[in-house]
This record gives structure tokens, C-alpha cells and sequence, in this order.
């Protein structure tokens, strides 16, 4: 290893930056910033004191981090992205503390993106180019627009790159039975379906299709079309999904497989064991989204974050 290579034009005060790092031209990092390891901070950044910066980041040109901003490992940081810090900023006057903006391991977030504060960027999430991020962004998913939307998930395997999506499991009229998507022990099934003139049917038995009897039963409508529902799994509730009207895909994720599919019949179902991340989007106006659960509802049995849920699924591992 070797130590940081410092531009002679950098004003760099921190002695808290790490072995391989390298800061280009006039770059202005304060004295209490901390920056990892194998770190590239490229020509017109600023670097304030209340500032963790991960190993293997790259902050590309022209960006500013401010006091309260974490970023993790292996960010990507692209040209004259926007931070910010206080929602109501006045000449002369500042909060007693900075809102906090945390940047998750494998973000990317695109050129002149604007982050608004105390946001979250997740895990392997990518922010698009241009975008106006005003909420916190779930892990692994692609945002986009002004305010940014969820447009799309990426994968979340090592090998995977920003243009990789979940895996689509297709074909899903024509095969009737149950089908393994290839994330844990997850399943897609298509019911028999009869088409008659008094009226269409679909029917599915409970433990002989459905791997469970259920305690529980809600329902999902009137979701606007660029919200997400789920971002959660279970420590041991099992869950079955039948959108009966309308249409909405569904992202599973076993900590290291992610696939995504399309409800868009009354006769496809998804079972969702203990354990498996579950992410509902790309709802239609009309879509009504059916799910059974094996237990009575009990929030301490929910997973809501998803660096938990990966700690769990290694373990399990």
C-alpha cells in the first residue's frame, strides 16, 4: 500500500484519509473529514469536517459534500451531484444539527442529481441522471425523474452491473402449475383457469397448492402507480399473492438471488416463505392486490431493514 497522493493545488487539512487515495486538483477537504481507502476525489470537490466517506468510493468532479453526509463503500458519486443539508437554509443562521444523509455500500447516483436531506440512498441503488431525490430510496432500486420514482430494480449479485434488472420469469400464461423462480424457495403459480359464458374461474386448495393454511387475509388498493408496497420480509410468516384485478409485479430477494414478476391474472399466484425479501410496484389504477399470511399479524415478526435482513439470511446461510 501506498499513502494518499494529494494534488499539490489540493488544500487538504484531514489526516484521517486512507492508504491509495487520491485527491486531483483543488480539491478542499477539512480537517475532521474521514475517508476510507482506495478513494478517488477528482478535480472542484469540497469535503466538510462532519463527513464519513467509505473505501473504494469515487466523488467525481464538482460536488460538494456537506457536514452529516455518510457514504459507504463502493459508491459511485458522478459529476455536480447535489447534496444538501438543511431543508430551510438562511444567510448566517444554521440548525444546531445538520440533518443526516446516509449513502448506502454500492450506490451509484448520477450526474447533477440533487439529494435532498435526511434521505436515504439503499444498498445497490441507482439514482438516475438529473433526478430530484426528495425520499429515501429502497435498496437495489432505480429512480429516476422530478421528484425521483421508482422506475425499476437492478441485481443484486456480486457480477451484476447497473444496467442488470431482477431476473423476469416468463412465459407464465401458458405453463399451469407451480414454478420455482430460483430465489429460495419462492414459487409462481398458475391456477386452473375456466373461461365460460356465465362467468370465468380460478380456484387454488389451500396446503395442496398453497403450502399453508391461512390465519389472515388483507387487501391493497387505490396504490398510486409510482408507490412501492412490501420492503419487508418475515421471520417466520409465510405469504401468498394473487392480484385479483389489475396488475403489479412483485420483487423477491433472498439476500443474494433477486427475481421480479408480473401479476397480471387473476390465476397467478406467488408464495413467499419466512425470510424473503418482498418488494409490490408498478401497480395499475385499478390493481387489487390479495394476500394471505399463515399467521395473525405481529410487527416484531416484520424484517424493515434490508442490512437486518442480510445479516439474517447469512446466518441462515
Amino acid at each position: 500500500m501506498s499513502n494518499p497522493t494529494i494534488h499539490p493545488s489540493a488544500d487538504v487539512k484531514s489526516t484521517h484519509i486512507g492508504q491509495n487515495t487520491r485527491v486531483w486538483q483543488y480539491v478542499v477537504i477539512f480537517p475532521e473529514a474521514v475517508i476510507g481507502e482506495d478513494v478517488n476525489i477528482c478535480s472542484h470537490c469540497l469535503i466538510e469536517n462532519d463527513v464519513v466517506i467509505g473505501d473504494r468510493t469515487t466523488i467525481k468532479s464538482g460536488v460538494y459534500v456537506w457536514d452529516g453526509l455518510r457514504i459507504g463503500n463502493d459508491v459511485f458519486v458522478g459529476p455536480n451531484v447535489t447534496f444538501t443539508n438543511d431543508k430551510f437554509p438562511r444567510s448566517k443562521i444554521y440548525p444546531e444539527t445538520f440533518l443526516p444523509t446516509v449513502i448506502h455500500d454500492k450506490a451509484s447516483i448520477g450526474g447533477g442529481a440533487v439529494i435532498l436531506p435526511g434521505v436515504t440512498i439503499g444498498t445497490g441503488a441507482m439514482v438516475g441522471a438529473g433526478a430530484v431525490v426528495t425520499k429515501s430510496v429502497p435498496p437495489y432500486a432505480i429512480v429516476t425523474g422530478s421528484p425521483a420514482r421508482i422506475t425499476g430494480y437492478v441485481e443484486n449479485t456480486q457480477s451484476s452491473t447497473a444496467s442488470n434488472k431482477p431476473k423476469l420469469l416468463t412465459d407464465t400464461k401458458s405453463v399451469e402449475g407451480t414454478t420455482r423462480v430460483g430465489v429460495g424457495d419462492v414459487t409462481f403459480h398458475n391456477f386452473k383457469y375456466v373461461a365460460d359464458m356465465r362467468g370465468d374461474l380460478s380456484v387454488g386448495e389451500f396446503e395442496k397448492e398453497i403450502p399453508f393454511i391461512p390465519k389472515r387475509y388483507f387487501l391493497v388498493f387505490n396504490v398510486p402507480s409510482q408507490k412501492t408496497r412490501g420492503e419487508h420480509a418475515h421471520h417466520n410468516c409465510h405469504q401468498f399473492l394473487i392480484c385479483v384485478k389489475g396488475s403489479c409485479a412483485v420483487v423477491v430477494d433472498d439476500g443474494k438471488n433477486r427475481a421480479e414478476v408480473m401479476l397480471d391474472a387473476p390465476n397467478k399466484g406467488i408464495y413467499l416463505p419466512p425470510k424473503i425479501w418482498g418488494i409490490q410496484y408498478k401497480y395499475s389504477e385499478d390493481a387489487v392486490l390479495l394476500v394471505f399470511t399463515s399467521d395473525y399479524y405481529d410487527a416484531a415478526d416484520y424484517i424493515r431493514d434490508y442490512s437486518d435482513f442480510v445479516k439474517i439470511t447469512d446466518i441462515k446461510k
